[in-house]
């Protein structure tokens, strides 16, 4: 019975002679394809209009069920007889409407089978009708004499279609069809005394008679064999970029003496002199041709010079570039032809996008082989599309192999062309079961070497490309990362999955098949062993004693979350959730559900994120307003880091310390997933957390040295001895214990100095100098907490008011907060009380110890008391390095109080103005800080203070002033001293916490000669703590209390205990 066909496409009958070509391409293959776009236009209107059609019987349906379980529960409670004669007329409508939805789907089915069988019939007709006109037009020109086993091929290649599908009639009938069209064509040639065809077509024709009435070639013996002697190896695009590196395979090829190889070949991909990638321009020139924008002329254009350039470098002016060019050119031909016709069309298909996309394939797999036998190999070019069968799998994104198949064409191939020792085959194209030429999608060439390495039962597979291995993290974003060695097929498949940009997740699963071992290699660095995956039993356990292998994340995604009392102990509440993600065409990537069932999240791509929320919604919209769900909701922005090693399971502690690592870098987790095989361990964190998660779980896990990135406010005399004590030791941190301290900003008064890599520490003075900008304390902030770095602190060595204001807003951003400065803990009461409520709620630290006794103990020895259960009674000291000078030397000899204060001015042990230390205000500053730390709440304010500047100078103008008049006073003091030392005492100026009546003090005291204040020379500070333990003997500290050294030494000290609790080496 004849079909019906859309017009334009070949018929019986129809004349062959083509027309000569215009730049559009041969006019009768472009009438077929505008014929066949039309046809796949009409044939996707009909199906969304029975889709449409479906689903909206289907709602009427559903509604309809939904109405009989209303009325039948009102029947039940009512008894009334009406209901139950509603409830039957809902009952038959719903059942007509479920008729009416089956019958619309059977039609549907009818019609898809029909446009099936009308679209291989145009295909099959106009790409054996074409063969068939191209080799009649060209065997008119070629010349005499051409090889007889060429000819064989040619029919071969002629006759192998109709051979494979004899159990077609449709399709055997149409290559019958093709051959009487041919006779028509050439019936006078043949019958004339002098036929002007050339030799090769009667060769060929002969042959196809010959040949059908032989057995198909799977009824032929075939000697070949599959096994270990096959080695699979695979370029990608960056390795065959240019001709220079395609030469360099086909040398690597030659001198590999490793069995029979079979090498899989990308697309030619982008190189610094051509950073056009060829399988882009190609997508691209589709994507133009459907817009109707004529820009894909040039882009093939460029597509036809790239190759021609890269077949003469590399083939020279022989044969070879000859036979290439000549193909490339006809080739060049029918693409264009395709593209004018999506062109008028206005649109593509899929098939016509895949069938031009692996075109670059076929031309670098075609120019490879011919450099190898060029170089004397036995090498032989295989189309793939000639053995490779595949299936598009439900949701179009990947593909099935079909193996039985495949293998039954692998053995037709290799009965054609013989077992060279090389075989050089395109990646990434395969033909489905109809024989169409379709893709293994995107990132499908590494796919097809593990597939081509199953077919052949390889003994090994090599993966070459541009990167050493696979990295333990992403290097790019972990620069410690380290290449592994060995990884499991789970494990590589699991990394995969979660993003490392090695391999595709699918790609492990045919070389899984065999047992096959595959391996990651860098072929620009030869000398690099790579990453062999291969099978659990002998594979090491990881770099580190718990198993961990990698880590990888998957950026931008959203948690949908659906939670509600209405969900506890509900069968079937979760599969509905998925099933209305999955109608509505949407992957959950991670899964996560409480125990109690009152809540289930899971992760989807960020751009799905408002259609899953309102596709649950509505399916829940009843539940919604019942309140039995209270919550359909997504939080977007997310990012999932996986942590993967296939020995987890048998080792504790690896989610502890994983969550360990993420707290202590301040890092939140949203959701957690773990499967029972804990092959990988999920937490799903914010994305602008993702680097800075990927940093600090690795360093945990892989022991790398702790990074500390450091922005120093004030880099005066204090700050600048702090940078040179840190750029002394770090060859110490960094090998002894691990710390790895980076100096990533700088602010002074006037300007800052921001940097992404660690400032060079012996030229930061000049930097500072030379590429300083304006201060901006939040924008120097965010710089630090957008660096990545796990973990920064800031430092402030000043003594402003403006820092300490800020000190709570660093923390919020998850920055650590170091420094000497006491204006924040001896300000405001309810600010100090904020700030260290937010320090015992959070993971971040607040140091301080140098705001009391600079480099001393005290405040970490207080700490400790109070911590322990003592009971601190009092605390006394000499806590001014000036005042203990000054009253140390006043007395020991001759000199009046101004002298000594005058000396101690000109050696630097006061402020420029002596007025500030003598004024009590900085003692006053640390008793409050210890009161405070010892549990008092207590403001400056009430700290009584003893000023040592007289009241009438305190209103001098200048120091200069002050210092002129206090010799005027010098009677009072020496007065003073006087007394104290008839009575055998001394004077000491001390700060008091009395904590048995709640209160402190600053005072000018007299103490015994035997005193141990009475003991302290020059500047040197005590503290004396008399406590429940420490009553009849106080627990003093004395040492230097002032002084840029030991005040840095101090800052570095609290630096270096930050550093152990975020995990450093002790």
């Amino acid at each position: 019975m004849p079909r019906h066909r859309p017009a334009g496409t070949v018929q019986a009958g129809g004349d062959f002679q083509t027309p000569p070509p215009d730049d559009k391409g041969n006019p009768d293959v472009q009438d077929a394809l505008i014929n066949m776009i039309k046809f796949e236009i009409g044939k996707k209107q009909v199906e969304e209009y029975v889709e449409e059609s479906g689903d909206r019987l289907k709602e009427l349906a559903d509604e309809a069920k939904e109405e009989m379980e209303r009325l039948a529960e009102l029947t039940k409670m009512r008894g009334d007889v009406a209901f139950d004669s509603a409830l039957a007329d809902i009952n038959k409508e719903a059942d007509e409407f479920t008729e009416q939805l089956r019958k619309s789907r059977e039609e549907q089915a009818a019609k898809d089978a029909e446009f099936n069988e009308w679209e291989v019939d145009m295909n099959a007709t106009r790409s054996e009708g074409q063969f068939f006109k191209n080799l009649y037009q060209t065997d008119k020109k070629r010349p005499l004499g051409e090889s007889s086993e060429m000819l064989k091929l040619r029919a071969q290649r002629v006759i192998e279609p109709a051979q494979q599908e004899m159990s077609s009639p449709i399709r055997f009938y149409l290559f019958l069809v093709l051959g009487f069209l041919l006779a028509a064509d050439v019936g006078a040639d043949l019958a004339s005394s002098e036929p002007s065809i050339g030799p090769d077509l009667l060769a060929i024709i002969r042959t196809v008679r010959a040949t059908i009435a032989e057995p198909s070639s799977k009824d032929a013996v075939n000697t070949w064999s599959r096994g270990g002697h096959w080695q699979v190896h695979k370029f990608g695009g960056t390795c065959v970029a240019n001709a220079e590196r395609i030469e360099n395979i086909a040398k690597y090829l030659m001198a590999d003496s490793c069995g029979s190889k079979v090498v899989v070949v990308s697309a030619m991909g982008s190189s610094p002199s051509s950073p056009v990638k060829v399988t882009d321009l190609l997508i691209n020139m589709v994507n133009k041709a459907a817009r109707q924008d004529e820009g894909f002329l040039l882009d093939l254009a460029a597509l036809q010079e790239k190759h021609v350039d890269t077949a003469r470098l590399l083939l020279g002016d022989s044969k070879d570039l000859n036979d290439f060019v000549a193909k490339l050119l006809d080739d060049i031909s029918n693409l264009k032809a395709m593209l004018h016709a999506i062109s008028i069309a206005g649109m593509s298909t899929d098939a016509f996008e895949e069938f031009v996309v692996g075109h670059g394939e076929l031309w670098c797999a075609q120019l490879t082989a011919a450099k190898c036998r060029q170089m004397g190999a036995n090498a032989k070019f295989m189309d793939t599309r000639d053995v490779l069968v595949v299936t598009p799998t439900s949701d179009g994104n990947s593909v099935d192999v079909q193996y039985d198949m495949s293998n039954k064409k692998l053995d037709m191939w290799t009965s054609l062309h013989g077992v060279p020792n090389i075989i050089i085959a395109t990646g990434f194209i395969a033909k489905n079961p109809a024989g169409q030429a379709t893709t293994l999608k995107r990132n499908g060439s590494d796919y097809s070497a593990t597939i081509i390495g199953a077919l052949f039962q390889a003994g090994h597979i090599s993966i070459w490309t541009d990167v050493d291995g696979v990295y333990s993290a992403d290097p790019r974003k972990v620069s410690e990362a380290i290449c592994l060695r060995h990884l499991s097929y789970h494990e590589a498949w699991e990394l995969s999955y979660f993003g490392a940009n090695v391999l595709h997740p699918r790609t492990t699963l045919p070389a899984m098949k065999y047992g096959i071992p595959i391996t990651i290699r860098n072929f620009f660095n030869l000398s690099a062993a790579g990453t062999v995956i291969s099978d659990g039993q002998s594979v090491p356990i990881g770099a580190d004693t718990v198993g961990v292998k990698g880590f990888a994340t998957i950026e931008n995604v959203s948690l949908i979350n659906v939670e509600g009392t209405g969900m506890v102990g509900v069968p079937g509440t979760a599969a509905t959730i998925f099933s209305t993600i999955r109608d509505a065409n949407i992957n959950a990537i991670m899964i996560s559900q409480a125990s109690s069932e009152h809540s289930v999240c899971f992760a989807v791509k960020g751009n799905d994120s408002e259609r899953a929320v309102a596709s649950l919604r509505k399916r829940f919209s009843d539940a919604i307003s019942s309140g039995r769900i209270s919550a359909v909701e997504a939080i977007d922005d997310c990012c999932i880091l996986a942590v993967v090693g296939q020995q987890m399971a048998s080792r504790r502690g690896v989610a502890a310390t994983l969550f360990d690592a993420l707290a202590k870098a301040n890092i939140n987790v949203r959701a957690i997933a773990q499967g029972s095989s804990e092959f990988n361990i999920t937490a799903l964190i914010d994305q602008k957390d993702a680097e800075r998660a990927l940093r600090a779980v690795h360093g945990r896990f892989y022991r790398n040295a702790l990074p500390i990135g450091v922005g120093l406010v004030g880099p005066g005399l204090i700050g600048a001895t702090f940078l040179q004590q840190i750029q002394d030791q770090l060859d110490k941190l960094q090998n002894e214990y691990k710390l790895d301290i980076r100096v990533l900003g700088l602010v002074s008064s006037k300007k800052m100095l921001l940097s992404d890599e660690p400032l060079d520490l012996s030229t930061w003075q000049e930097d500072f100098a030379s590429k300083g900008e304006p201060v901006d304390l939040d924008r120097f902030a965010a710089h630090l907490s957008a660096n990545h770095v796990p973990n920064t602190v800031i430092v402030d060595c000043t003594a402003a008011e403006e820092p300490p204001a800020k000190y709570l807003d660093w923390m919020r951003r998850g920055i650590h907060v170091i420094t000497p400065n006491k204006k924040l803990n001896s300000g405001s009461l309810a600010r100090y009380q904020e700030l260290k409520q937010h320090q015992r709620t959070s993971y971040i630290h607040y140091f301080y110890e140098g705001t009391v006794g600079a480099g001393l103990p005290v405040l970490g020895t207080l700490q400790h008391l109070v911590g322990t259960g003592d009971k601190v009674e009092k605390i006394e000291g000499i806590f001014s390095g000036t005042l203990s000078y000054i009253f140390n030397t006043f007395g020991s000899d001759t000199r009046s109080f101004s002298e000594v204060v005058g000396e101690a001015r000109a050696a630097g042990y006061t402020e420029p103005d002596p007025r500030d230390d003598l004024a009590g205000v900085d003692v006053a500053r640390k008793v409050t800080i210890l009161a405070r730390e010892a549990g008092m709440s207590i403001e400056l304010e009430d700290v009584p203070i003893e000023s040592l500047v007289p009241e009438p100078l305190q209103g001098c103008a200048t120091a200069e002033e002050y210092m002129s008049r206090l010799p005027e006073f010098d009677g009072d003091m020496g007065k003073m001293l006087a007394e104290a030392d008839a009575a055998g005492e001394c004077l000491r100026y001390v700060g008091v916490v009395d904590m048995v009546n709640k209160k402190g003090s600053v005072e000018l005291r007299r103490y015994p000669k035997d005193h141990a204040f009475a003991q302290l020379t020059g500047s040197d500070n005590i503290i004396a703590f008399t406590t429940g333990r420490y009553k009849a003997q106080p627990l003093i500290i004395r040492g230097p209390g002032a002084g840029a050294e030991v005040t840095a030494g101090g800052v570095f000290s609290d630096l270096l205990r930050l550093a152990a609790y975020l995990g450093a080496a002790s």
